[in-house]
């Protein structure tokens, strides 16, 4: 623990974010996928109007894992989320499967809002009469050889991240504004068109197809962790991140309510299983431009998915590097902007890898699996710090302790069963492969390998994060800059 506080005390990313923009990073994050695509897909399949229901269990689900993250957050402030939090309460092995699990969460999950991005793309391009060739706009075994209209988000998301934290969170809160305004607009027409007869039978699928409809609806949630990634970059952590992370959860929540609410009550749940069913909505409803701004907006919220998500998968490459288990070259900072730019942009290009060559359903299913398994390790961190550090302070706790991280475990476990036995098995051979990793290289080059071997005092902090090399006016540029303040 005291090794993982130490980092706080050295030279490397800038704290330049606040509360605001720590709510607007959760919402970039969560407010996305789950309404514009999988809103319509569980109502359909699993729940019909009874999706509300899903909705508020997956957010329940997704509340008690928020709870605990907010303490650790609160009480580790360093960047890696879910990684350096096992790092400091499960040891060194465990923190690596954990941090290997978060590649599936961040990386994984990029890539699928990647591919619903360059479907909504290539609907408007249709819409405008430039049909773009199938072979460029779909996967292998989606009737095309590569997903192109994925690559323009993912270079612009990787431009943007590798400038600036304070420039990046600038550019995802105007684009969740946007989205937030397009929301609004869809809820402000729809409620006048609701028909409340829609909503019978409310549970056309009984409570089973409701479970089922929260497990898929998961995936909506994922990534309200990335706030807690950028610790090492909030000026006040310790009182900031547990607001961040509460408040954009409760806020995306009640707008996914609110959404499937409406939506249901517009058109017969039988209908919505169609790619971007609020456009829909309002297109049987006798409105083309309302249909037209919704697909707009659909693609500015999956942009900040895709750049928050992007943005904490660096952060936990960061970390990871910075304690040995990746290599060293990976922590390295850009000379001038004072962030991980390589590792942002080999991100990217396993995100524009995963959208262009990977069928949806697969990538969804393995980032659901992998946040989850975050979400237990996570919660069985908190019990086990109350137990070895009771006097650390402690910020924010976890209210009705030990019940609330117990039922986070539980849920998150409840949830991962509802997933394909095919997925698990994907799940265990990414395991088998990250532990053969860590055994080949992590474990031998780890700072607590140095310590055990006497090279380094024991909780003495490993190497600073480097810059690329650059000049000394560079370096003096920067001493400027800081000393103007943020």
């Amino acid at each position: 623990m005291e090794a993982v506080l130490a980092e706080e005390q050295r030279e490397g990313l800038r704290r330049r974010l606040g509360p605001l923009d720590l709510v607007f990073l959760g919402v970039g994050a969560i407010i996305g996928t789950g309404i514009f695509v999988l809103t319509g897909v569980a109502a359909a399949r699993y729940a019909g109007p009874g999706v509300v229901l899903s909705f508020i269990l997956a957010g329940a689900a997704s509340a008690l894992a928020a709870l605990v993250y907010a303490e650790l957050a609160s009480m580790v402030p360093v960047a890696g989320s879910a990684y350096t939090y096992s790092y400091a309460s499960l040891g060194e092995v465990v923190a690596w499967i954990i941090g290997w699990d978060l590649i599936l969460e961040y990386t994984v999950a990029a890539g699928a809002v990647a591919i619903g991005w360059a479907g909504y793309l290539a609907s408007l391009l249709q819409a405008a009469g430039l049909a773009v060739p199938q072979w460029l706009a779909a996967p292998p075994g989606a009737g095309g050889f590569i997903n192109l209209l994925a690559l323009p988000v993912v270079l612009a998301v990787a431009a943007f991240l590798t400038y600036g934290t304070r420039e990046s969170a600038t550019a995802n809160t105007a684009v969740v504004l946007v989205k937030l305004a397009v929301i609004g607009v869809f809820l402000f027409l729809g409620l006048k068109r609701i028909d409340p007869g829609l909503w019978r039978p409310l549970l056309p699928y009984g409570v089973g197809g409701v479970m089922t409809g929260a497990s898929i609806v998961f995936f909506a949630y994922i990534g309200f962790d990335a706030v807690s990634t950028a610790a090492e970059e909030v000026k006040n952590p310790r009182r900031d991140l547990p607001r961040g992370i509460l408040g954009a959860l409760a806020l995306s929540t009640a707008l996914y309510v609110a959404v499937a609410a409406v939506l249901t009550g517009l058109v017969s749940y039988r209908e919505l299983n169609v790619p971007s069913p609020l456009a829909y909505a309002l297109v049987r409803h006798g409105l083309p431009w309302a249909s037209a701004l919704v697909s707009v907006g659909a693609l500015a919220g999956l942009t900040s998915v895709i750049l928050v998500d992007i943005f904490g998968q660096t952060r936990v490459f960061f970390a990871m590097a910075r304690d040995g288990l990746l290599p060293h070259w990976l922590a390295r900072l850009h000379p001038r902007y004072r962030t991980p730019a390589l590792t942002t942009w080999l991100t990217a290009a396993a995100v524009f890898g995963i959208a262009a060559f990977l069928p949806i359903g697969f990538v969804a299913e393995m980032a659901n699996i992998g946040t989850l398994a975050a979400f237990v390790l996570v919660s069985l961190g908190v019990i086990i710090l109350r137990q070895l550090k009771p006097d650390q302070p402690r910020p924010f706790k976890v209210p009705f302790y030990p019940w609330t991280p117990l039922l986070s475990l539980v849920f998150s476990l409840y949830l991962m069963l509802n997933l394909p036995a095919l997925t698990w098995v994907r799940f265990a051979v990414w395991l088998v492969v990250g532990l053969i990793i860590y055994l080949a290289y992590g474990h031998r080059a780890s700072r607590l390998a140095e310590q055990r071997a006497g090279r380094v005092p024991a909780f003495l902090p490993g190497p600073a994060a480097k810059p690329w090399p650059g000049d000394r006016e560079t370096r003096r540029s920067e001493v400027r800059e800081e000393g103007k303040g943020d």
